[in-house]
Order: C-alpha cells, then structure tokens, then sequence
C-alpha cells in the first residue's frame, strides 16, 4: 500500500516558512520517524513525500531523506516553471534521482496561472521526461487546467486534494469542471485533504464526494494520499486511511492504495506493495 501524499518540514530550516506559529500543532518539525511511527500497522509500507515549500532547497532536502529510506518511492518537487532556466533547474534535480514530479502551488495564484505562454517549455520538458504535474488547486483554475492539459496531452498530471472543494456546500461549478477533466485521459485525481476541508467532526461529509470522483474517474485514475499531517487538523491518519478504505470497493482497493500510484508515477517494483 501507498501513501502518496505525505508532508515533512522543518520551520526555519530548507526555506521553510509554513505552517506558521499560527498553527500551533503543525509549527514543528515533522520528521520520518513520527511518520513511520503514525502509519505503523496501517498497511502502508511507502510513501511519496510532496513538497510544501515553494523552494528548491526544500526539494533537496526530500530527496536526500528518500535516498535514505526506501520506504520513501519518491518525491513530488517544486521548480519555478516560469523562470527561464526551467529546464535546466529540472534536469538538476532530476539527477539526483528519486523525482518524481512536479508541484507548484497555484491554489493562491490567479484563476488563469495555468495559461501562462511561460510555463509551456518547462511543462514539455516535464513531459518529455516523464515527470507528473502536481496540480494543486482550487475550483477556480480548473478551466485553466483543462485547457494546460489540453495544450500538453503527453503530460500526466495529478490533482491534489480532488481540487479542494467546499465539502458540504453547493459545488455545481467543481462537478462541471471535474467532469471536463476526467474527460482527459492524463489526468488522475488524489483522494487527500478532502476531510480537511469538511466542518469539524464531519468527515463522512466527504463520502459522497468520494464516490462522485470514483464515477468520473474511474477505479484506474484515483490515487489515495494522507496529507499528513495536515490531515491530523481533522482526523486521525488511520480514521482517514480506514474511511477512504471502506468508501472503495474491495475489487479496486489495489488499485486506488497503490498500484494507480505505481503505475502513474512510474514507481520500481519495490514501491508496488
């Protein structure tokens, strides 16, 4: 089994800035012995640890804690796409090893970020090497999104947190632009963070939206992650890890807790069980 969406940070080492003292129970060093201690006995022997810094230092450091681990099948980067030297700041990183993708972190960028002309050398670079883009994002750039993977049909792309949606409000415009989305084949949707943004004490709140992804997407492009620990906000890792679970047929629990991971991401053969 397969978490694909772990964070680790250190604030104040790695350029890393957030979560701040704002979060008191987040604002600390989260590091892999209080993660391997929190999955114990859940099943899932890897994980993919996912940037939450927009830095490259923050990158190095994930990738010399999976070089580490082989409990670690990789890491989801942060590059700056826009810069001019995208490329080759990609290829840097890439030959450390271990990278698997790319992220950056659009949920508080301008609805249309992903129309940049700026971005499309990096991303076919991306593509050509066979890099997944990380999209994290709200219901507002999911048109942009669409028309990114439209423009890039080689690249495999990723939507974090199945967009974060308001769970529990009125979310027409997110199902209408989801069901664009899963009209193209590249893109896959992650099951994490949805319980972070339900109301406190209600994450079966966000069965039916599992379910509604379940039926655009498919069994063979849905990948589950914690998000932890931001997910401990809400819910336990093994509370989330057991709900997920139980919302998916047992016919495709392979699938959904790792192998659409192994096989999206391109993981070795190691990183399948």
């Amino acid at each position: 089994m397969i978490d694909a969406h772990v964070h680790l940070w250190r604030p104040g080492l790695n350029d890393c800035t957030w979560p701040g003292p704002d979060l008191p129970t987040l604002h600390r060093d989260v590091l892999p012995d209080e993660l391997w201690g929190e999955i114990a006995g859940t099943g899932v022997t890897h994980v993919v640890l996912v940037q939450s810094q927009e830095s490259e230092a923050d990158t190095r450091w994930l990738l010399d804690l999976a070089h580490a681990d082989e409990r670690i099948a990789g890491v989801i980067g942060w590059v700056d796409l826009t810069a001019p030297d995208a490329p080759a700041r990609i290829d840097r990183l890439m030959s450390e090893g271990k990278l698997l993708g790319l992220r950056p972190m659009v949920q508080d960028h301008a609805d249309t970020w992903y129309d940049d002309p700026a971005l499309d050398v990096a991303l076919a670079h991306m593509a050509h090497a066979g890099l997944v883009l990380e999209a994290l994002v709200r219901p507002r750039h999911l048109a942009a999104l669409e028309r990114c993977a439209l423009r890039h049909p080689a690249l495999r792309i990723v939507i974090d947190h199945a967009a974060k949606p308001v769970i529990g409000e009125a979310n027409g415009a997110w199902v209408d632009a989801m069901t664009a989305l899963a009209a193209v084949p590249q893109v896959a949707c992650k099951l994490s963070g949805l319980v972070t943004e339900a109301g406190e004490d209600d994450a079966a709140a966000t069965l039916p939206y599992i379910q509604m992804l379940r039926a655009l997407f498919g069994p063979a492009r849905l990948i589950w992650g914690s998000d932890w620990p931001v997910v401990t906000l809400r819910q336990s890792y093994r509370a989330w890890r057991d709900l997920a679970e139980n919302a998916i047929p047992a016919a495709e629990r392979t699938a959904v807790f790792g192998g659409n991971a192994s096989r999206i991401y391109g993981l070795t053969q190691g990183a399948h069980s």
